[in-house]
Formats: structure tokens, C-alpha cells, sequence
């Protein structure tokens, strides 16, 4: 929930409507700049400017705190009983920091993850349905996952070759030494910044909706393998060709301010988190979980 008057916010207004529900709640909503309160047993957010919203937390999967919030005692104490978690993220929910969940946080889908993940044969076909998104004119079928990660990895550096290409930008490859983000070259800082800042979208769905980061299907050894199995869906346009475009408008100079606001502009463009809770539950074969089996 952000001010309308900021156009160039993730969520520029919150409503039933533009919210994807997931079973008989809603995932979340993104605060920022304000205090969250109780007033009689309700919870209620007060922002910059004094305006006063009460909260459905009752209807919430999830709140999403950014820059400048406080959250008194109380209010986390119904916010608990209401079974909605809480996430503390960067401004716009591009950067994830943190998760607070409530012991009795429903776990349906977390165990229908981590059910496809155990078993070898189920855990092969969500991973095919995701390199379906990325083939759709290749047969996969009997494809091992070893020969459809060559492929995806043939597909991506030929795609840095053809947005090098159309670009008309040098082009090296992929580099990137944690820790020392300025040693990279201009398209290399852009990439590192652009998905920085899906996986910390792609972390607070994720954990809204009741899944956990930590399952995946394709990578693994890493810390969140089933977000870096998610952002693989959207890289292309949301970081890849950004990348390359922004090399050309930026002439040698880094803009973080830019590349912040051209990466929000895409995402709202390609209506993301609308298009995240789809996709999951397209990735995992059906619906979200409703009951137990």
C-alpha cells in the first residue's frame, strides 16, 4: 500500500481487485514510511502524511514492511493470531531481508512443495514444466535434467550474444566476485542489481503464499534454489534485455536510480506479481493445496 501520488512505486494502489488470492486469503500488501498500531483489538497502519487505514489482517497471507516502518509490540501480537506472517524488505520489496512466521502459519502448501520435491519422478516433471516455458517448440519428454540444464545454459549465453548483438554492446560474459560489485563491467553490474532485486520480489511471494525458498526443483546447494528456479521464468525481459538496453542510455556511467526505476517499469508492465502466483501453481501441476490428502 503506497502513496498514489508516486507513479513510479511497485503497487501504486492496493484493492481486492488487484490482489491474486490464494485460497481464501490475499497474498500481501507492501508497506512503507508509516506505524503500525492497535486500536481496539484491530490492526491499523498510520502513514507519513497521518492517515489512518485499517488492516484486513484476518484476509492477509502476509504484510510486507519497507523502508521506515515500526511495528508496535500489540500489533504483532494480533497480527500472529490472524496466522499472517510478516517479511521486512527494501523499498518496493526489492530487496528481501527478513520473515517473521507464526507458529500456526499454515502449512499446506509447504508440504505439497516439499512432497513434489522428494519424490525423484514428480520433482523431473516440475521441472520440465519449467523449461517448457523457456522450449515450447522442444520435446522434453525423456529429458534428463542434466541434458535440459545444458540447454537452458546454450539458450542463455546465446541470448547474451543476441542482446549483445542488438544492442551493439561488448559483451564478454557473465561475471560477477560477491563482494566487489564495481569490478564488473557496466552490463554486468545492471544484471547483478536487476535480479538482486527479482529475487527479493520473487522471496516475499514465495514466502506469502506458503512455499519456502529453501525446495527446489532445478537448483539446489544454494540458498534459495526454488526463487532462482522462479526468476529463470522471467530473467529475459525483466533483467537480461534490460541490461543491455540500459548499457546504451547510461554511456559509461552507472545510474542506480535508473536501473531502479526501468526494473519497476517492467515489472508493472508484465503485471509480475499477478503473474508469479500463476505460474507457481502452473510449475507445481494444479491449484494451490486447499486440504490435506
Amino acid at each position: 500500500m503506497t502513496a498514489e501520488k508516486d507513479s513510479t512505486r511497485l503497487l501504486i494502489k492496493v484493492t481486492r481487485d488487484t490482489l491474486p488470492q490464494v485460497s481464501s486469503k490475499y497474498p500481501f500488501i507492501y508497506l512503507e514510511r508509516g506505524r503500525m498500531e492497535i486500536d481496539d483489538s484491530s490492526v491499523k497502519w498510520i502513514d507519513c502524511d497521518n492517515n489512518v487505514v485499517r488492516l484486513p489482517i484476518a484476509t492477509l497471507n502476509c504484510l510486507l514492511l519497507g523502508p521506515g516502518t515500526t511495528v508496535t509490540h500489540e500489533a504483532i501480537k494480533v497480527i500472529a493470531s490472524a496466522n499472517c506472517n510478516v517479511c521486512w524488505v527494501g523499498e518496493d520489496s526489492l530487496l528481501f531481508y527478513a520473515i517473521g512466521q507464526t507458529p500456526t502459519a499454515n502449512t499446506r502448501n509447504f508440504r505439497r512443495q516439499m512432497l513434489l520435491s522428494a519424490d525423484e519422478k514428480k520433482s523431473l516433471e516440475v521441472a520440465r514444466r519449467m523449461y517448457a516455458r523457456r522450449f515450447p517448440k522442444a520435446e522434453l519428454t525423456g529429458k534428463s535434467l542434466k541434458e535440459m540444464m545444458g540447454m537452458e545454459g546454450y539458450r542463455v549465453r546465446e541470448l547474451y550474444e543476441q542482446k549483445a548483438q542488438e544492442y551493439q554492446v561488448g559483451w564478454k560474459g557473465r561475471a560477477y566476485v560477491p563482494g566487489k560489485f564495481e569490478l564488473g563491467d557496466m552490463t554486468n553490474q545492471i544484471l547483478t542489481s536487476t535480479n538482486a532485486a527479482l529475487y527479493g520480489i520473487l522471496s516475499s511471494a514465495v514466502h506469502s503464499m506458503g512455499y519456502s525458498p529453501h525446495i527446489g526443483f532445478i537448483h539446489s546447494g544454494s540458498p534459495l534454489p526454488f526463487v532462482y528456479d522462479l526468476a529463470d521464468l522471467y530473467k529475459e525481459k525483466l533483467c537480461i534485455d534490460l541490461a543491455f538496453a540500459l548499457t546504451v542510455e547510461m554511456a559509461g556511467r552507472y545510474n542506480k536510480h535508473k536501473v531502479a526505476e526501468s526494473f519497476r517499469k517492467r515489472v508493472i508492465e508484465m503485471d509480475l506479481l499477478a503473474c508469479i502466483s500463476a505460474d507457481i501453481e502452473e510449475m507445481l501441476g494444479g491449484k494451490s493445496a486447499r486440504r490435506d490428502s
